[in-house]
């Protein structure tokens, strides 16, 4: 019966969508009416309202979805979504302040002399929108209007010229900032945890421990990775765009014939260029640059382009006017102010020390007083022109309120869809397809883009991701990352905008179009397109690099980078340090035997026995590595063999703890049911039976194991584990290597801290004399904690505390306080003197040795990696790795 009320709540919601009944509430609607007759079926003829539910009953997943659709707005560090009104407004402006008319008209005039140019600028046109507004309506009208005659006049190709604005103005949805890519980044964040929980339970399962390393954990997204991963992606496609267009004119020249402009190409049209290109290339490069700077979160850099698009509409609405340029030129002079004032003068008010501190502020305080004045001005010449401030807002909030209403019904359709076993249902399905991840991936793309064709883009984002993606993310052997999928369901997903007989794009532009356009005209042009995007999606997802590598780069150079020691990035650190073991390991080994000719002789004995010792533990990393390569060879070897074995093996125990799943949740309908159960006693007896005959399939399941299983996965597991062996024998003797030379470094380098505290050393002795045993205690104290940022000087502050100690006992003992104060001295002494020889004579020779290791040896052990490493690791990481044979 759950599968019934899963096919009814589907029914029903298609009816509802079919019938034109707004989405918000058709979703939420659907589920609280389908959840209502099952439990009200379950009352009457089950015996209990909870008969018909998979688990539960009507009332835990009702609560359920309340819960979920209250996280939507609810949790204090779920934010994403407040980028959402932000974009849109920043759209929904440079739309109103005829932006767009301006790039197509001018990038027309520039791209028209070459074949097929007219559509490349509309394509080229169309990217750069779909970097500032991201309104895919707005687009396709404004190139639907002014673009469109104007290839008619010039004999364009009907098919082609609507194929070009239709497809082109469909770009926002996937070259960031993007409301879809917004959407599939919050999904995906709650898909994520999911998938972590189905590969933490499968690796429990599989091998019985119950900790998996975090290395094997599913990697997250958020919407500022969303958008560095769909920028490659989104340049792909237009890319081909254009070489579609380029290659269809050269070809039929008569379909897209040059333009030539009647002007010459002098300096007036290129400071005509100049100045329509220049805004929102700039909005864009403040936009994305300052994600993929680190500079600001997707939030902060919606607000940037929220203002920055007010600021360009303040202008643009009064062109031709006197003073129509003059609050833009204020904020740009502020902004460059503000970056001249931050890089001279250290701007936190907390660490004001002098007058040239305050200097400072004061200067940052005027020039973001005038970025202010600039921004209000701004904004209110916006509001004063035809009241164009207050219609944006109003659109903004009415496609914000649309998107966010839709989230919340999705929340409940979701609850209703797993109260009827449909989310396990697709799992055993998808599971259960031969062909492994990727015979589930086509056919969950394939369904996205048969859905698109009858679907808005939300109603696909928030109903099908959450469902069908912590399955995807789970499987290890693809170990895909959640923003390469979220990329690739987002390149999915634009297509929605195009196939007919629902694409939005398509009635956006039938309704601005010449009479001459026909229906079928619009249908065949966008032919071409639809077939560029999924070309476009089988080269992202044959290369997922195009994705994963930005959002590495970008998390690798930033200010909060994982330090090295991450266990996620050891895999490709080792392969890194491999390679360069490889290319320079006689240099390294060279640069260790000088090392150890040093005379060493006069540093602490500890000091010297640990720096020793690390040059020995240097000298066997590098065979140290070639373990783990030799046997990282053997894993390869073998597990060519072992893997169908694997695959099957897991397979056939994936299915037998499926029904092992299902064989609990009837044993718990026998307990219930009967004369005082909650379930009739004919249903408990049908369960019984079920049982019986679900243990038969699965001992049958079981039974298909091959025989000699247990000792090829024990002999399989020995190599393997082998491979972890020699992995943390390297990790453990590269720190032991490196540790003592940082610690020896960093003692010599604080000779001169060190040597700044002698006064304060030696004047404890006259303390001593002059101070009673109290305040002795605390300025003894106060001197000893002058020493803990010294490194290696551990001793004397022992010293100083055997003084301190004394002088606390009841009785004082000057005696031994001044014995303790003249240790101390003589061990400072000691220390000035060895350290003061190492600096001359050691430190240039510990420093070559560092440099000569830092980056292989010594890399796990800096703080971060350094850029060249970082950049290597990024590309490392950018790949996906399968770890099947782990589990």
């Amino acid at each position: 019966m759950e599968l019934f009320f899963l096919i009814l709540l589907i029914a029903i919601m298609a009816f509802a969508l079919g019938s034109g009944f707004p989405v918000a509430f058709a979703l939420p609607g659907s589920a609280i009416i389908t959840i209502a007759i099952a439990a009200a079926s379950g009352y009457l003829f089950g015996g209990s309202p909870d008969a018909y539910f998979a688990q539960g009953g009507p009332v835990q997943w009702l609560s359920a979805g309340v819960t979920n659709f209250r996280g939507v707005y609810w949790e204090a560090e779920r934010d994403t979504l407040i980028a959402i009104p932000l974009f849109v407004f920043m759209g929904i402006m440079l739309q109103r302040s005829k932006i767009a008319e301006d790039l197509l008209v001018t990038m027309a005039q520039l791209f028209g002399p070459i074949p097929g140019g007219l559509g490349i600028s509309v394509v080229f046109v169309g990217a750069l929108l779909a970097a500032t507004t991201g309104i895919v309506g707005a687009t396709v009208v404004a190139m639907g209007l002014i673009s469109l005659p104007a290839m008619l006049r010039n004999n364009y190709s009907v098919p082609l010229a609507t194929g070009t604005i239709a497809a082109s103005g469909t770009l926002g949805q996937i070259i960031p900032p993007s409301i879809v890519l917004i959407i599939l980044a919050d999904q995906l964040a709650s898909a994520v945890d999911q998938a972590g929980t189905i590969r933490q339970t499968l690796f429990k399962n599989s091998t019985g421990e119950l900790t998996m390393p975090s290395d094997f954990a599913v990697t997250s997204t958020s919407a500022g990775e969303m958008f560095l991963g769909a920028f490659l992606p989104g340049l792909v496609l237009v890319g081909l765009y254009m070489l579609f267009i380029l290659g269809f004119a050269l070809v039929k020249p008569s379909a897209a014939p040059a333009v030539h402009r009647e002007g010459k190409f002098d300096r007036a049209f290129l400071g005509k260029v100049v100045l329509t290109l220049v805004p929102p290339l700039a909005l864009i490069i403040l936009v994305l640059g300052s994600i993929i700077a680190g500079i600001a979160t997707v939030n902060q850099a919606g607000a940037i382009g929220a203002v920055g698009a007010m600021v360009m509409a303040g202008y643009r609405l009064r062109e031709g006017k006197r003073g129509a340029y003059s609050p833009a030129i204020i904020a740009i002079l502020a902004l460059l102010a503000i970056g001249v004032v931050s890089s001279y003068f250290d701007l936190n008010i907390r660490r004001i020390h002098s007058s040239q501190d305050v200097l400072g502020i004061v200067l940052a305080v005027i020039a973001v007083s005038l970025l202010l004045i600039a921004i209000f001005w701004s904004g209110w010449r916006t509001l004063k022109f035809e009241n164009t401030l207050r219609g944006v807002m109003i659109e903004t909030a009415k496609t914000s309120s649309l998107v966010f209403i839709i989230l919340i019904g999705a929340a409940m359709l979701t609850s209703a869809f797993r109260a009827f076993g449909g989310e396990e249902l697709v799992k055993d399905f998808l599971q259960g397809l031969p062909g492994g991840f990727w015979s589930q991936f086509i056919i969950v793309m394939l369904v996205i883009f048969i859905l698109g064709f009858f679907l808005d883009f939300i109603e696909i984002a928030v109903v099908v991701v959450p469902i069908v993606a912590p399955i995807l993310l789970a499987d290890p052997e693809a170990n895909i990352t959640a923003v390469w999928l979220g990329v690739m369901i987002g390149l999915n997903i634009q297509t929605s905008f195009l196939t007919p007989p629902f694409g939005f794009a398509l009635f956006y532009l039938r309704g601005v179009a010449p009479a001459i356009v026909k229906t079928l005209d619009i249908y065949k042009g966008v032919i071409a397109f639809i077939i560029l995007q999924l070309v476009a999606l089988g080269i992202v997802g044959y290369t997922p690099q195009l994705v994963n590598y930005l959002p590495n780069r970008a998390s690798l150079l930033s200010e909060t980078a994982p330090p090295p020691q991450n266990p996620v990035l050891q895999y490709c650190i080792e392969e890194y340090v491999a390679e360069k073991f490889a290319d320079d390991g006689d240099t390294i080994l060279a640069a260790i035997s000088k090392m150890k000719a040093a005379d060493l002789g006069y540093l602490p004995e500890g000091l010297r026995d640990d720096f020793a010792e690390g040059l020995e533990k240097a000298e066997q990393a590098i065979p140290l590595m070639n373990d783990i390569t030799a046997a990282e060879q053997a894993v390869e070897q073998a597990s060519g063999p072992y893997r169908p074995l694997h695959r099957q093996v897991r397979g056939l125990e994936r299915d037998a703890r499926r029904i092992d799943a299902e064989i609990e949740e009837l044993r718990v309908i026998v307990q219930r049911s009967g004369p005082n159960g909650i379930y009739s006693e004919a249903r408990g007896e049908r369960a019984a039976k079920r049982i019986e005959d679900l243990t038969v399939e699965r001992d049958a399941l079981l039974a298909q194991i091959p025989a000699d299983w247990e000792e090829r996965h024990k002999a399989f597991a020995e190599i393997q584990r082998a491979e972890n062996t020699a992995r943390l024998k390297y990790r453990r003797n590269a720190d032991d290597a490196y540790e003592p030379l940082a610690e020896t470094k960093k003692v010599i380098a604080d000779l001169a801290a060190l040597q700044d505290l002698e006064d304060e050393l030696r004047g404890l002795t006259n303390d001593l004399e002059s101070m009673d045993a109290p305040v002795f205690v605390e300025r003894s104290a106060e001197v000893r904690s002058l020493f803990n940022p010294v490194e290696g000087a551990s001793d004397i502050r022992s010293a100083i505390n055997d003084a301190r100690k004394a002088m606390r006992q009841d009785e004082p003992d000057k005696a031994a306080a001044m014995a303790g104060i003249a240790e101390a001295v003589a061990l400072f002494e000691r220390e000035v003197e060895w350290r003061s020889r190492a600096q001359a004579e050691l430190l240039p020779a510990i420093e070559a040795y560092d440099a000569a290791v830092a980056d292989t040896i010594g890399l796990r052990s800096q703080p971060r990696l350094p850029r060249d490493v970082a950049l290597s690791v990024a590309a490392c990481n950018s790949s996906h790795r399968d770890i099947s044979l782990n589990f």
